[in-house]
């Protein structure tokens, strides 16, 4: 017998275990960064893929009619957007559409690593206008929700709405406190943040869209009503599942060990699919056609 043989004999069973998983161990360690970092990247593609759809259906539709004095048809895709006489209403509207707009085409532009790099300009003053540009619409959607609200929702719905705002006020704060105090890692964090909360709306549709084709059809609530069970728990999901995922993203990139990578990583592959097929049916049902 050698001696390499007895010392693998003579060893205790504990470590014989951790020398078979070794090679396991390794290989997850190997992938995991890099699974973690493919899965943000295909859900980022998908998501500012269907947010582009959305801006050109905002500029072709809402911006179109606009143009040729046809408000009235707004309301064919958004209840009581436009009211014929009531001018601070219609003000109100317009401006939050404009706003969102604004946020959604400038939002992904912020979060390019090669545009902060490139052109840093740019970045700051696009920073500002985006948050800028949140504030307004937040401010214009509480205006809209609690007094003359176009969102045809009940109390859950407006409350669901409402702590939406307030998240994207306090996120567009603490985002501009730590890039003034020049804390750049935390502010990005804030960013991110105020980047999802921003999209509750956007991911309201999508989630929606992606729903009806699961179940082939409504379910869960009464198309006629726009109310029920599943537009309840949207109304909260579509910013606070989001924010949950990336509170998970950011712990698994930031030094979660590699199985919990390998989790978040799953998760999140499955979510640009959701994601996609949301898109998808989004933008042949709400969006293209009114183009």
């Amino acid at each position: 017998m050698t001696d390499a043989t007895a010392a693998v004999l003579s060893a205790p069973p504990c470590a014989l275990a951790a020398a078979r998983s070794a090679p396991e161990t390794n290989l997850l360690a190997r992938i995991a960064a890099p699974a973690l970092r493919a899965a943000a990247t295909a859900w980022f593609v998908a998501a500012v893929s269907g947010q582009l759809i959305f801006v050109v259906y905002m500029a072709g539709f809402y911006a179109r009619t606009a143009a040729f004095g046809q408000f009235e048809l707004w309301n064919k895709v958004f209840p009581r957007a436009w009211v014929p006489g009531d001018r601070m209403h219609n003000l109100i509207v317009s401006l939050h559409l404009l706003f969102t707009t604004i946020v959604i085409a400038g939002g992904a532009l912020q979060l390019i690593p090669a545009v902060r790099r490139h052109w840093p300009r740019f970045h700051r003053w696009n920073g500002r206008t985006y948050l800028i540009s949140a504030l307004l619409a937040s401010a214009a959607g509480l205006v809209m929700t609690w007094t003359r609200s176009s969102t045809g929702g009940g109390l859950d719905v407006n409350l669901a709405i409402t702590i939406n705002a307030l998240l994207i006020i306090a996120f567009a704060a603490l985002a501009f406190h730590h890039a003034r105090a020049r804390r750049i890692d935390v502010h990005r964090r804030w960013a991110l943040r105020l980047y999802l909360a921003m999209l509750g709306a956007w991911f309201f549709r999508i989630g929606l869209m992606f729903w009806i084709i699961a179940n082939h059809g409504p379910a869960g609530f009464d198309p006629d009503t726009f109310r029920g069970p599943f537009i309840t728990f949207l109304s909260f999901a579509q910013y606070l599942l989001p924010l949950l995922v990336l509170e998970l993203y950011l712990r698994a990139r930031d030094g979660g060990g590699p199985r919990f990578r390998l989790a978040v990583a799953t998760g999140i592959f499955a979510l640009a699919l959701v994601t996609a097929v949301g898109v998808f049916g989004a933008s042949m049902i709400l969006w293209l056609p009114h183009l």
